[in-house]
């Protein structure tokens, strides 16, 4: 991903920033996820590599923003300093628009030959909708509004679903994309992507309150600070977790009657609600 940025004729600071949030680490488990769905299907994972760096890019980007004082306000993320606290809020804001944009350059322009004009148009649609108003952003702003007011679980899904939630679908549905899924498969692996991400956000939600900061790159703590919904307030800590097991059973449910190569796939969901960072 370092070389995707490395060639680019801008400003040093704008690519020193970009550059310094792409390798500040993390699990790159929305990569994978992408990669290993294509794989499931048979595919060569070349195929999906500038899908997937471009998928990083926005995810990369998010945090950047999430991160600046008019957001979450946090001075970490992953044990290193955030990136306003490096290069300063400006450059900061332009290096998280300058990573969306580029994600989309870098589908486009991809190289690969079984990268048809067709395959590219329909994985950049629907990133676009899963990281727009009617999915990622939207989630934030619903989790801005959110803020000090007391919701209910429907409204607290609705928020995760489209903050986390729609990201996570894109990776497997432009997996499935690239590997010539049938709709029957595309619609199965679209619950099972539905069902993870309800709980990869229950887990974060339970690591924030028993998680260890040295783990997690953050101190935790932060979603009762800014007086935030989550699974554990709603539901309690034991009840959290035990819904976070019935969304993983779920999801394997539908990964299983997607009738694909799924032994990996089933590895990574269970990953999400064991992982401790």
């Amino acid at each position: 991903m370092k070389k995707s940025v490395e060639h680019l004729t801008t400003p040093k600071v704008l690519r020193d920033a970009m550059v310094y949030s792409l390798e500040a680490g993390g699990k790159r488990l929305r990569p994978i996820l992408l990669l290993e769905t294509l794989r499931s299907f048979g595919g060569e994972w070349q195929l999906g590599m500038d899908t997937a760096c471009a998928i990083e890019f926005i995810h990369t980007y998010s945090l950047i923003h999430d991160d600046l004082p008019s957001m979450d306000d946090d001075d970490l993320r992953r044990g290193k300093p955030t990136n306003h606290k490096v290069f300063g809020e400006a450059n900061a804001i332009l290096a998280g628009d300058a990573l969306l944009t580029y994600s989309f350059q870098l589908i486009a322009g991809s190289t690969y030959p079984n990268f048809s004009p067709n395959k590219k148009l329909s994985i950049m649609n629907e990133l676009a909708q899963s990281a727009g108003a009617e999915g990622m952003v939207g989630g934030q702003v619903a989790d801005i509004e959110a803020e000090g007011t007391s919701i209910d679980l429907e409204q607290l899904q609705f928020i995760h679903d489209h903050k986390t939630g729609k990201l996570l679908q894109f990776c497997v549905r432009a997996g499935a994309i690239l590997g010539d899924a049938t709709e029957k498969q595309l619609s199965s692996l679209t619950q099972f992507a539905t069902h993870l991400g309800i709980a990869f956000q229950i887990r974060d939600d339970i690591l924030d309150i028993e998680g260890d900061e040295a783990k997690i790159g953050k101190p935790v703590g932060s979603d009762t600070t800014l007086q935030k919904s989550t699974y554990p307030k709603l539901l309690t800590l034991e009840g959290a977790k035990q819904k976070c097991e019935e969304h993983l059973a779920l999801s394997l449910k539908a990964l299983r009657e997607a009738s694909v190569s799924s032994e990996r796939l089933e590895e990574l969901a269970r990953f999400i609600i064991q992982r401790e960072y």
